[in-house]
């Protein structure tokens, strides 16, 4: 059974500081690429980051690059998002997923639709 499991979410003030943590199970990680996405209230959930299968390659959306860091530990089979310089518009459910390696590609691994599996999500809050 695959499980993917978030934690590391909660309030902090603008200009902080969380760092998020998802523990994969269930499959072969380290045959996967591994993202983060995120949702607000009444919009569509939008990709955050996403590494490739080694984490020697790393894809950010423009919205967070340069404050937010992914990461992967394949012992671990867990995946981190540092998150530095929050902001309000920050603030979202965020989730991890999983793509299978023969999706991963540079033009795919942001789309949400490809991934596989999904955790149950996180809930970060910034406050102004």
């Amino acid at each position: 059974q695959v499980q993917l499991v978030e934690s590391g979410g909660g309030s902090v003030q603008a200009g902080g500081s969380l760092r998020l943590s998802c523990v994969a199970s269930g499959y072969i990680y380290s045959r996967y690429c591994m993202g983060w996405f995120r949702q607000a209230p009444g919009k569509e959930r939008e990709g955050v980051a996403a590494t490739s299968i080694g984490g020697g390659s790393t894809y950010y959306a423009d919205s967070v690059k340069g404050r937010f860091t992914i990461s992967r530990d394949n012992a671990k089979n867990t995946l981190y998002l540092q998150m530095n310089s929050l902001e309000p518009e920050d603030t979202a459910m965020y989730y991890c997923a999983a793509l299978s390696g023969r999706k991963c590609s540079s033009t795919r691994i942001l789309r949400d639709y490809e991934y596989d599996y999904w955790g149950q999500g996180t809930q970060v809050t910034v406050s102004s």
